[in-house]
């Protein structure tokens, strides 16, 4: 029985998420999505041997975990087939001094033909892009699977919102489970945290820090992907963004319908067409439920276009780039 494409995914008895890249934050969110008991697992790499090497590894580890999630390593995508959620983690990571942009020739060749391969094989599949530059990443995933909004979308604004969550609860000394804290824009230096909507067991932090110092933590959330980067010299986080993805992927497969802030394809929403950024959405089992319109002041709406206008640009450089 075919599905229409605003349909949710028909699941089997038992889920199953494709990683497509099995690096760091693959090999990561592979374990996370086991060990919560949330869908088997097809961990997809271009080496071979190593995503085979990776999905032995946590076979191994299940007894101790106390979970019986298959986990497949593959260098195949026909292995991927059927997969109600395939997330794109494959590509390049930053080095000390590179922006997220940087990256965006050599990842968009890998991100695009990933999208393309698994689509083939999971046509009823949700999306989640996770490479960097995040924002034009999923936009030219979305243009190469040809997928309603609703069916793809970037993973960011739920990591960059745990990370201003996280210095606001260091610089307070409290519990980060007490802290709530929302990030649009674009997954870079043009982020938008929204200071004036975060709080701590509801009580604004306008209330418990003053100006200067919310200004320090807001320009550390920004910089927080490169502080780790230029701390490990060696590559970037990938703890904290397997998290965030797994967060997104548990709300979808559990049909929670949590409100969290992904990169999504806007269409008139906060004024921004034919662009990728993050704002808060519903996320449930078809995937993107409704994308959520805040009231935003003028200085939030005005940072927010900046950071819309960013993405624009790279994804006209990459446009082109294939046409020159």
């Amino acid at each position: 029985m075919s599905s229409s494409p605003n349909s949710p995914p028909t699941l089997h008895r038992l889920p199953r998420v494709a990683i497509i890249g099995a690096g760091r934050v693959g090999s990561t969110l592979a374990q996370r999505i086991a060990e919560k008991n949330l869908a088997d697992v097809v961990l997809l790499d271009i080496v071979e041997g190593m995503p085979q090497g990776l999905a032995l590894d946590l076979l191994e580890a299940r007894g101790i975990e106390l979970h019986n999630r298959q986990i497949i390593g593959t260098n195949n995508y026909a292995d991927t087939s059927s997969s109600q959620i395939v997330v794109i983690t494959a590509g390049f990571p930053r080095k000390p001094g590179m922006s997220r942009d940087d990256l965006l020739r050599t990842n968009a060749k890998i991100v695009v033909e990933a999208a393309k391969q698994a689509i083939a094989y999971s046509p009823c599949a949700i999306f989640i892009v996770v490479t960097n530059p995040l924002d034009v990443m999923t936009y030219l995933a979305w243009e190469a699977t040809g997928l309603p909004r609703n069916r793809i979308m970037g993973m960011a604004g739920v990591l960059d919102s745990a990370r201003f969550e996280t210095f606001i609860a260091l610089e307070l000394g409290v519990l980060p489970a007490d802290v709530k804290a929302m990030v649009l824009g674009s997954h870079g230096d043009l982020m938008v945290p929204l200071s004036r909507h975060a709080t701590v067991n509801g009580i604004p932090i306008t209330e418990l820090l003053d100006a200067a110092t919310i200004e320090r933590l807001v320009e550390r959330t920004r910089n927080g992907g490169a502080e780790i980067v230029e701390l490990m010299q060696t590559g970037g986080a990938f703890f904290a963004p397997a998290s965030a993805t797994s967060l997104m992927v548990e709300s979808i497969l559990l049909n929670q319908s949590r409100l969290l802030p992904v990169s999504v394809y806007l269409q008139g929403e906060y004024g921004l067409k034919d662009v990728v950024i993050g704002v808060p959405c519903r996320l449930g089992l078809n995937g993107i439920e409704s994308v959520i319109e805040l009231n935003l002041s003028d200085s939030e709406r005005e940072a927010l276009q900046t950071s819309a206008q960013s993405v624009q640009k790279n994804i006209e450089r990459w446009h082109s780039t294939q046409h020159s």
